[in-house]
């Protein structure tokens, strides 16, 4: 799937949402979101603090207000679950699935709506589409079941725009200079078929997303995004 590429203006971005309806943008209850959301994804070791970075100090650049935040552990609830989650001992499938979605859902109550109704630009390193890819694809739980208790948690708040950062698991670990968390020590099959769920998903929301080969440089990697938040900006201001 090829990289997309999407000029900017200040004020709001109320007027319309990449997402065609799955964020709840465009309902009645939501009117007062004026932001723009981003995710960034992918498997451990493709750069998405590189990026993330990267396109902070852009939209900066632009007058806009930015607000950085990840998950697990974009709250002091969540910094509390992060450790259990990525450094505990063992913690089974469906309890894993119930702590980030806890963690999600004060995650978008205290950072990331308010925000948005600020009219800022937020941008998350991981969200739903990190449960859905390593608790359904990574660890068979089904991906129905970790999609609903995503929604529900975040009362169906979904991205503007995805960034899926894609290289094969083996390439992506060879980046690693640190001690391995929970999740990354799961073995790389896990990491093969937690990279094949994010393609699938990517699939799946084809007008959200956008692969991108995380081999690549990354300043050519920043480039590309940066001009495809611009694009997505004027589009959603010109509506």
């Amino acid at each position: 799937m090829e990289s997309q590429n999407m000029a900017s203006k200040n004020g709001d971005f109320s007027g319309g949402c990449a997402c065609r309806g799955n964020c709840g943008c465009n309902s009645e209850k939501y009117a007062e979101n004026k932001g723009l959301f981003i995710s960034f994804e992918g498997i451990d070791g493709v750069g998405k603090t590189t990026q993330v970075e990267a396109l902070k100090k852009h939209l900066q650049s632009l007058g806009r207000e930015v607000v950085v935040t990840r998950e697990p552990g974009g709250t002091d609830l969540g910094k509390s679950l992060r450790e259990i989650l990525l450094h505990g001992s063992f913690v089974s499938s469906r309890a894993e699935a119930l702590l980030f979605a806890a963690d999600r859902a004060q995650h978008v109550a205290q950072v990331i709506r308010p925000a948005l109704s600020r009219g800022a630009v937020v941008i998350t390193d991981r969200y739903i589409d990190s449960s859905l890819a390593y608790q359904a694809g990574g660890r068979e739980l089904t991906m129905d079941d970790v999609r609903t208790l995503s929604e529900w948690a975040t009362d169906s708040l979904w991205p503007n725009r995805t960034y899926l950062l894609d290289m094969q698991p083996e390439a992506a670990f060879e980046r690693l200079h640190r001690e391995q968390d929970r999740m990354e020590s799961a073995g790389i099959d896990f990491q093969r078929r937690t990279r094949e769920a994010f393609l699938d998903l990517a699939q799946e929301s084809a007008d959200r997303y956008r692969v991108l080969d995380a081999t690549c440089s990354a300043q050519s990697l920043a480039e590309l995004i940066s001009s495809d938040v611009n694009n997505l900006i004027a589009q959603i201001e010109s509506k």
